[in-house]
């Protein structure tokens, strides 16, 4: 990796000055992808600003809302007796990112600001209607995934908090690439205060999107029978060596049905 410096503010206004004062410094929150990224010289920070001092990893549970700071791990979030009880969807997803090393420093926030095409963090935004709060401002799921790898985070913006409002039911179901882990195709449905809503990730073409025609036919009922007529426009997805986007976009249809199912 190239030489940079590095620093670890204990404020959230040091690191959001520090970011500012620097384009060319990169925050770290876990380091799962931006620690390879600097091995294979790919990126080159003047600074490396750590946020593992801004004391942002906690789990509230708030009215009908479960808040998580951005710094919490997925390891964390998995085990959570609060998220258990709230969203069993999301403690279930924590716990099958990656393997134990990955869930014990990868980070939500990090999750979200690098927005992976395959990651499972986005679909659970998304599906639920989070919010995501910012040193700045708060952003609306529906806004916030704006493409692959790309988010209306601005320049020097860093995540603090996601809230979860707590759905009527929800279920998420991957079908993982087996050597990564990584979701080849994810669909997370959820049974919200506004209707289901459901994402799929690791399929698209655009990173993360919500199934429109599908949240229509569960409207009518939530069941996985209501998703039998329902297509995935095969020109939207992504292929790869993996698969193919025929291949995809049937995955999504099958996994659409098994979240639905768990759902209940």
């Amino acid at each position: 990796m190239y030489d940079f410096t590095y620093a670890k503010p204990t404020s959230l206004p040091a690191a959001a000055a520090a970011l500012a004062a620097d384009a060319e410094a990169k925050a770290l929150a876990g380091g799962m992808t931006f620690i390879p990224v600097l091995k294979q010289r790919l990126n080159k920070p003047t600074q490396v600003i750590d946020l593992g001092g801004l004391n942002l990893s906690y789990i509230k549970h708030e009215g009908n809302t479960l808040i998580i700071g951005a710094t919490t791990t997925h390891g964390t979030v998995a085990a959570s007796a609060a998220v258990k009880a709230a969203i069993p969807a999301l403690a279930e997803l924590a716990g099958n990112i990656g393997d134990r090393q990955v869930r014990y420093r990868g980070t939500i926030g990090g999750s979200l600001a690098n927005n992976d095409p395959s990651a499972c963090y986005p679909s659970a935004v998304l599906a639920l209607g989070a919010t995501i709060k910012t040193n700045t401002r708060t952003i609306a799921a529906d806004d916030y995934f704006q493409g692959m790898f790309t988010t209306a985070l601005e320049p020097g913006e860093l995540i603090t908090e996601i809230h979860f409002p707590i759905p009527a039911k929800a279920a998420y179901y991957k079908f993982a690439n087996p050597a990564s882990r990584y979701a080849m195709v994810g669909v997370f449905v959820a049974q919200t205060a506004t209707g289901p809503r459901v994402a799929i990730t690791g399929a698209g073409q655009n990173g993360v999107f919500r199934h429109t025609a599908m949240e229509k036919a569960l409207t009518t009922s939530f069941t996985p029978d209501a998703l039998t007529n329902v297509t995935t426009p095969v020109e939207l997805m992504n292929a790869d060596i993996h698969g193919s986007a025929a291949y995809r976009a049937h995955l999504v249809g099958v996994c659409a049905k098994r979240a639905v199912a768990a759902a209940g």
